[in-house]
């Protein structure tokens, strides 16, 4: 299982155009990790607590969750 290298994101975050954490979050998944899937996505996430509030607070509660709210970005 991936763990989300938080430093990196760090780094990432600071040339980011975007102002949400979690959209940061989900931009970093995608270009460090190669990552696209939602499904594998939500299961970095939940494993992950910093991820797994991020989760939370946007009432995401599976991976179905996760697809509708990258449809919207």
């Amino acid at each position: 299982m991936i763990k989300i290298n938080w430093d990196e994101y760090k780094e990432h975050k600071q040339y980011s155009v975007r102002d949400d954490n979690f959209e940061i979050l989900l931009e970093f998944m995608k270009s460090f990790y190669n990552m696209s899937s939602p499904m594998d996505m939500y299961e970095v996430f939940v494993e992950d607590d910093i991820a797994s509030m991020m989760l939370e607070k946007r009432g995401i509660k599976d991976a179905e969750d996760l697809e509708n709210y990258l449809f919207k970005l």
